[in-house]
């Protein structure tokens, strides 16, 4: 029997992509620099599943391909609002994602951009590599304290929960939620939670505001200049969903300003490039997209696209399908 053959757009965990050679034709991108357009028309045509991540652009253009072979778009991450979900629909293309498994890491990676950003922990460092610290003293690098604080979510769902646990649990902050649908009260309960009904009744309560709602055009600009204004003069927004939802010159213009505490951001619209306006903020804490990035999330990110892929190809729905 033919096996299906299978295309990574970038190198994964070595021990997944052994697995998937074991069952499927696999090619590797060896040189793991990001597909150009041209490059994904030509694997549409070529390949019987194309597996693409998060950072991936599968526009309409790419995906009218005459003759495509393809038929599921095995998902690399959680997100997929980089692929244009009714253009795969009219090609009879499946789209498949990877939730559950890098719930954890990304939520413990939010908690650090909240602890790094209120305690100045990335001036310490950049102070010390730069070999200008000249001792303790009373004044050095204040921050902001971080337990019993009030703590804002945006998107509840898998991670935004867990969020939820470790900010509640572990450091007693108070809960604000702000969800697309009601959360059922006994849920919020587990975390002293309340579900106010829109941004605006939450943001001015806010201490700290985490991001975890999806991305795509529903979402975009979700938090504009308007909405960084309703902040608190000291409270801080972490974002560690996806770049789009933030509209990055009005947060610089709010950091530039003191109109908010500060920032801290894993994700950004124009990834790998950064805006010049926010690389000027030292109040501002970035990291390049290390949300699910740990060994066991990585993974365990790969074999659920096996999962998926298995399902698929064996006759099978994908446990997974979003579209």
């Amino acid at each position: 029997m033919v096996r299906p053959s299978v295309l990574l757009t970038r190198r994964w965990p070595g021990v997944v992509e052994q697995k998937l050679a074991e069952t499927y034709d696999v090619v590797l991108n060896q040189s793991d620099r990001p597909l150009t357009a041209t490059d994904f028309r030509e694997a549409i045509a070529k390949y019987d599943a194309v597996l693409p991540t998060v950072t991936d652009r599968i526009s309409a253009e790419v995906l009218d391909v005459p003759k495509a072979r393809t038929k599921i778009l095995a998902n690399y991450g959680v997100g997929y609002s980089h692929i244009d979900v009714g253009a795969a629909a009219r090609h009879g293309i499946a789209i498949t994602n990877t939730p559950d498994v890098l719930s954890e890491c990304t939520a413990d990676l939010a908690m650090t951009l909240m602890l790094m950003v209120a305690r100045r922990t990335g001036d310490g460092e950049r102070e010390l590599r730069a070999g200008a610290w000249s001792g303790w003293r009373p004044t050095h690098l204040v921050g902001t304290k971080v337990s019993g604080k009030t703590l804002g979510i945006v998107g509840f769902g898998r991670i935004g929960q867990k969020m939820a646990q470790r900010a509640h649990h572990g450091f007693g902050m108070d809960i604000l939620v702000v969800s697309r649908s009601p959360v059922d009260p006994a849920f919020l309960a587990q975390f002293n939670a309340r579900q106010c009904d829109t941004l605006e009744v939450m943001l001015p309560q806010c201490d700290f505001v985490s991001l975890h709602c999806p991305g795509g055009a529903e979402n975009r600009n979700m938090i504009t200049s308007a909405r960084l204004d309703l902040m608190k003069e000291d409270a801080f927004l972490i974002n560690t969903a996806r770049g789009e939802i933030v509209n990055e010159t009005a947060l610089a213009q709010a950091l530039m300003f003191d109109t908010i505490g500060g920032a801290a951001l894993d994700v950004f619209e124009a990834e790998p490039r950064i805006h010049p306006m926010l690389a000027q903020c030292d109040n501002l804490v970035m990291l390049p997209h290390m949300g699910s990035a740990t060994r066991e999330a990585r993974e365990a990110m790969g074999f659920r696209v096996l999962d998926n892929l298995n399902d698929f190809f064996q006759g099978g729905a994908p446990r997974d399908l979003v579209a």
